[in-house]
């Protein structure tokens, strides 16, 4: 039996079961506040737990690094999505230690993708495009300085309530603590 349809069978238990109705909730969050982290599997029920948060507290928003690298990209849409129509008020940003997109490396990435099918002829359309594959796989070398840069991009944003405090904290993916990068209060 394939992933997918372990998956689909179980999902078909779970429902006719009625387990879903534990986790019943609205589509606003009541803690008034979005997440920004990452996609680390380790986070998956970590991040919520070392924080005391439950299902319908928050808007979590995941990618690889917790990084906003675009300012008009999908996350920043999101975050801006959970403050102007779902009441969100406040935004965190959570990267952790050991993360992999501290060993991304550019242009390893790309050699992967090259002995996969992808061809260089793509990557001159992308780089022509304005999008430069090397910068824009790049990872980071510091994740308190990653977290800042997205906070900084938050904050700064255009479109971008001024008022909204945004926060960046760095969570230990083993034991759950939390490090306060920058506090987003009156500043």
């Amino acid at each position: 039996m394939t992933l997918l349809h372990e998956i689909l069978d179980y999902n078909e238990k779970f429902v006719a079961e009625k387990k879903y109705e534990e986790y019943q909730t609205t589509k606003f969050p009541s803690k008034k506040m979005v997440i920004l982290t990452c996609m680390d599997t380790r986070l998956t029920e970590l991040l919520p737990k070392s924080m005391n948060l439950r299902n319908g507290d928050v808007k979590i928003v995941k990618n690889a690094g917790a990084m906003v690298n675009h300012p008009f990209g999908s996350i920043m849409r999101s975050i801006l999505i959970a403050l102007y129509e779902l009441q969100a008020h406040e935004v965190l940003v959570i990267g952790h230690h050991d993360c992999g997109m501290a060993a991304v490396k550019s242009h390893e990435t790309i050699a992967k993708m090259k002995e996969r099918g992808i061809t260089e002829e793509i990557f001159q359309t992308l780089k022509y495009s304005g999008i430069p594959a090397e910068e824009w796989l790049q990872g980071f070398s510091s994740v308190e300085e990653s977290v800042r840069n997205s906070v900084d991009m938050i904050k700064n944003h255009p479109l971008m309530d001024k008022s909204v405090p945004v926060h960046g904290l760095v969570i230990n993916p083993s034991t759950g603590k939390l490090d306060l990068v920058q506090e987003g209060y009156n500043v």
